[in-house]
């Protein structure tokens, strides 16, 4: 298997769903908890992106990156840039719709960050651990 699987999404809503489905197939066989997790977590960055970037606009586009070790898996959602840096934020109310994909995405890594990319756009990218799942 190769050690890293990429994909380019349309910056569309519905295509977080198929972000999802995409790290679904590439983790079978792997531990269920690592699977969910993931699919957790690319599914909050991939909607990060879409909602909060210029990803989400006319034409826009994401890339979801997965990267095996033996230690963990690493995932990477590239998105065309916002401008506000992704953070984790302060719940206002906890009847709140929105304000917990980053709370949510620090839960399940053992580390996860952002880094700007040169040519524009960001990366936001989260590492999961693979033993004990």
């Amino acid at each position: 298997m190769p050690k890293d699987w990429a994909r380019m999404f349309p910056g569309q809503a519905w295509q977080v769903a198929e972000a999802r489905h995409f790290v679904a197939a590439l983790l079978e066989g792997e531990a269920p908890r690592l699977v969910d997790d993931a699919v957790l977590v690319v599914g909050e960055l991939a909607a990060n992106a879409v909602r909060h970037t210029r990803s989400g606009w006319y034409r826009g586009w994401f890339l979801v990156v997965v990267g095996f070790t033996d230690d963990f898996i690493r995932i990477q959602v590239i998105d065309e840039g916002g401008d506000d840096e992704p953070r984790v934020r302060r719940v206002k109310s906890p009847v709140s719709q929105g304000g917990r994909g980053l709370l949510m995405v620090s839960a399940c890594a053992k580390d996860w960050g952002v880094k700007d990319r040169p040519a524009g756009g960001r990366c936001v990218w989260a590492e999961l651990a693979r033993v004990g799942g």
